[in-house]
């Protein structure tokens, strides 16, 4: 990172991008490396333990390489565990995702993942932080930089955390701002399930895959194209939204044609002209445990 151009983006500048967003948000403007593009798609948070469970891990990667082939930005603390989890699964799907750091470009923290960061901005992404490159990371100033994190998007995912957890600081600051807070539910016997059942208690909505993040979006989610070299898993640019929802849902594994009706809130009549066509293009196949994407 450190030989990356970092610079002032203003408050102005951030309203282009952010649209409404930031309405109500004490943001003067952020340091940037990279490409700010991103915040201008639907954006949602995907945050959690530091040091997940690996089926923890895996589900952030996968929330997050779905929720970027559905034409959404990610938006992490780059912190290890879940923060680095989402940020790898938004760049295997070719989608811009965006890291808060806690504390300045200068002072990367953590450092294990400076080389993370290089790749977001490579692949088209952001590094940002609301401190100036030469601050070095105060405790505070991670609690602060959650704030940013919530200001930025229009949905939050916590994955896996704990009862005591800086996710759930960052789920407050979601809540306060009147923006979807979800979490995936957990054993009610493993502690780094507490925090997420907790919120779901408290009113967080339940969530299973990318097509229940996407169905609490406030509005419609735009086709996104990767780069040409981006692993192929079906989703094409110009698909309706039904379609890219569809796709999303099959993004964690087969379903048959009634559950993805439930789970897409779509009548039959409606699905299932969508699964044939998807089928005749080769994008999807079947098999004894339903649809699923065809993995070329």
């Amino acid at each position: 990172m450190d030989g990356l151009e970092r610079r002032w983006v203003g408050r102005e500048e951030l309203d282009g991008l952010c649209g409404e967003r930031l309405d109500g948000v004490a943001l003067e403007g952020l340091w940037a490396a990279g490409a700010l593009d991103g915040l201008a798609a639907p954006c949602v948070a995907i945050v959690g333990t530091r040091v997940p469970s690996d089926e923890g891990r895996r589900r952030a990667r996968r929330l997050a390489e779905a929720l970027g082939r559905a034409g959404v930005a990610v938006v992490s603390g780059l912190a290890l565990g879940i923060d680095g989890a989402a940020h790898e699964g938004a760049l295997a799907a070719g989608a811009p995702t965006l890291g808060v750091l806690g504390g300045g470009h200068g002072h990367f923290f953590p450092p294990r993942h400076r080389e993370l960061g290089g790749r977001i901005v490579a692949a088209g992404g952001a590094v940002v932080s609301p401190f100036a490159p030469e601050v070095a990371p105060q405790p505070w100033m991670f609690l602060a930089r959650n704030g940013v994190i919530a200001a930025l998007v229009d949905a939050l995912v916590v994955v896996e955390a704990a009862a005591r957890s800086g996710a759930l600081n960052t789920a407050g600051h979601a809540a306060d701002r009147g923006i979807p807070v979800l979490a995936f539910p957990g054993d009610v016997d493993r502690p780094k399930a507490a925090g997420c059942n907790a919120l779901i208690r408290d009113g967080a909505t339940l969530v299973r895959d990318a097509a229940d993040v996407l169905a609490a979006l406030p509005h419609v989610v735009p086709a996104f194209t990767p780069p040409a070299t981006a692993p192929d898993d079906g989703t094409h640019g110009a698909d309706p939204p039904a379609v890219r929802r569809i796709v999303a849902a099959l993004a964690d594994g087969a379903r048959d044609a009634g559950s993805l009706a439930d789970r897409l809130a779509l009548p039959p009549a409606e699905l299932l002209p969508l699964l044939t066509e998807l089928e005749i293009d080769g994008r999807i196949t079947t098999g004894p445990d339903g649809y699923a994407l065809h993995r070329r």
